[in-house]
């Protein structure tokens, strides 16, 4: 069966393309999703005003990914762990980190995005690869401290004023 995709569906096809597909796979997720719609003759003579909405969408997103990679190649992350006397990682940095530390700065990107052949677990500067949009692929300034003297330091201060126990306050209460 004959459909026109609406919206890009990855190992399937980009919007406005027509594609053939199974006529389950088209009747209970494609159309119910508005994911596509029927390749009839009407949608069929329509094709050619979807293909240029959906042209200037692509470059619309192709524009902004472009913006994003040249904002990302211009940063650099900093990341403090723990480490033991052969500066040794106690953990890593992984796709998470990345993605957390990026939404603090207000660019959001899902963790799929961020191509990593495993996690940093070594001190210094790395650089990470993360795949924007179809061939956009950014890198990313990874660096990797060691967390200061001051900050393992730390440690909970501890209410040194006398206290009385539960026995005591039973014991002044009854003698009364």
């Amino acid at each position: 069966m004959k459909v026109i995709l609406l919206s890009s569906i990855e190992k399937l096809g980009n919007k406005g393309d027509v594609v053939n597909v199974k006529r389950g796979y088209a009747r209970n997720y494609l159309i119910p999703r508005k994911l596509a719609i029927y390749a009839t003759p009407k949608n069929l003579k329509n094709w050619n005003s979807i293909q240029i909405k959906a042209a200037q969408e692509e470059e619309e997103v192709i524009d902004k990914m472009k913006r994003l990679d040249e904002q990302l190649r211009n940063m650099t992350l900093y990341f403090e762990r723990k480490t033991d006397e052969q500066d040794n990682l106690y953990g890593s940095v992984s796709e998470m980190d990345i993605c957390q530390e990026l939404a603090k700065q207000g660019i959001n990107i899902k963790r799929a995005m961020v191509q990593m052949e495993k996690h940093i677990k070594s001190l210094g500067e790395n650089l990470v690869k993360i795949h924007l949009y179809k061939d956009i692929i950014s890198e990313l300034k990874v660096v990797v401290n060691k967390e200061s003297a001051e900050q393992e330091s730390i440690e909970p201060e501890i209410d040194s004023s006398p206290q009385t126990s539960a026995d005591e306050t039973k014991n002044e209460i009854t003698t009364d």
